[in-house]
C-alpha cells in the first residue's frame, strides 16, 4: 500500500506568537482528489505554508505532525518532484526578479527540472528535458504561449504555463491555492476545465480556496477549514450544503449546481 500524499497529526502552528492551525488531524491519499475550503482567516494560508515547508507544524504527542508521502523529512527540491504546487504568490513574483518577467513560456515549464524562475546559462538542458517541457505546455493546452513572454501573457495563460512547470516533474499531486484568483469569467472555466483534465488522468488533485466555484465535479471528498480546525471532513455533496455552508462563512446561502459545479450566493434576506 502506498503511503499517503499528506498526513497531519494533531498537528498545530504559530505565527507572531498567536496559534493559528489547532490540532488538524488530516490524511489525503494518493487519488483522492481533495477541497479545502475556508473563508478569509481559516487559516488556509498557514496550511499551506506547512506544506511548502515554510513553517513547521507543532506536534502534541512527540511524533511528527506532518508526513508528506510518508516521511516527515524532505528536501525541497527532491518533494518538489512529488508535489507540484502553484500559488498566486509564485504567479505574482515569478521572474520578475531576474528578467522584469521577460521568460517565454517553454522556459517557465522547463525551469521547473531546476526549481529555478527561468532557464539560465549555468542549467544542462537536454533534449530530453525540452521534450518533457513541451509535453507539460500541451497537457495544459498552453503549447501555443512557448515563445511569449510571461509579461505579455493574460492571467489566466500565466496560471497555465505554471502549471506546466509544476508538471514537468510528473509529479503524484498538484496542489492549487486559490487557482483562479485574478481570472475573469471565461478565463477561469477555461482554466478549471484544464483543473478536470488532470484529474481525470490520475494526477491527485488538492485545491485550497474560499471560493466554492473552484471546486471541480472531479473532487469528491471537502475540508471545512474554520478559525485554524477542521469543521467537517466528508464527501463533497454533504459538505457543500446550506447548513454547514452558512456556519462556515457566517451568512445564509443559495447553492445551486450546474455543469458538475456548485454555485454559492449570499441570500437575499430582504423581501
Amino acid at each position: 500500500m502506498s503511503s499517503p500524499i499528506l498526513e497531519f497529526s494533531h498537528a498545530s502552528s504559530m505565527r507572531g506568537g498567536n496559534r493559528v492551525l489547532h490540532d488538524l488531524t488530516l490524511r489525503i491519499d494518493r487519488g483522492q482528489h481533495t477541497a479545502i475550503l475556508g473563508p478569509n482567516g481559516a487559516g488556509k494560508s498557514s496550511l499551506m505554508r506547512l506544506l511548502m515547508l515554510e513553517d513547521r507544524p507543532l506536534a502534541a504527542d512527540g511524533e511528527p505532525a506532518l508526513r508528506l508521502f510518508g516521511r516527515s523529512s524532505w528536501d525541497l527540491m527532491e518533494l518538489r518532484t512529488r508535489l507540484g504546487v502553484v500559488t498566486g504568490d509564485l504567479d505574482a513574483g515569478f521572474g520578475l526578479g531576474t528578467s522584469g518577467g521577460r521568460v517565454r513560456g517553454f522556459d517557465v515549464a522547463l525551469s521547473g527540472l531546476f526549481g529555478s524562475q527561468g532557464v539560465f546559462t549555468h542549467h544542462d538542458v537536454t533534449a530530453s528535458m525540452r521534450d518533457r517541457a513541451a509535453d507539460a505546455l500541451r497537457r495544459v493546452h498552453a503549447a501555443h504561449l512557448a515563445v511569449k513572454p510571461l509579461n505579455e501573457m493574460s492571467a489566466g495563460e500565466r496560471r497555465r504555463v505554471l502549471i506546466a512547470r509544476a508538471l514537468i516533474t510528473q509529479p503524484d499531486a498538484l496542489l492549487l491555492d486559490e487557482p483562479t484568483t485574478g481570472l475573469d469569467l471565461a478565463a477561469r472555466h477555461r482554466f478549471m476545465e484544464s483543473v478536470r483534465e488532470l484529474a481525470r488522468a490520475g494526477t491527485t488533485t488538492i485545491i485550497v480556496t474560499h471560493h466554492v466555484e473552484e471546486i471541480v465535479p472531479e473532487i469528491e471528498r471537502v475540508v471545512l477549514l474554520r478559525d485554524g480546525r477542521i469543521a467537517f471532513d466528508g464527501p463533497t455533496g454533504d459538505a457543500l450544503i446550506p447548513a454547514r455552508l452558512e456556519q462556515l462563512f457566517g451568512s445564509p446561502v443559495v447553492i445551486t449546481r450546474s455543469g458538475g459545479y456548485f454555485h454559492v450566493r449570499v441570500a437575499d434576506l430582504v423581501r
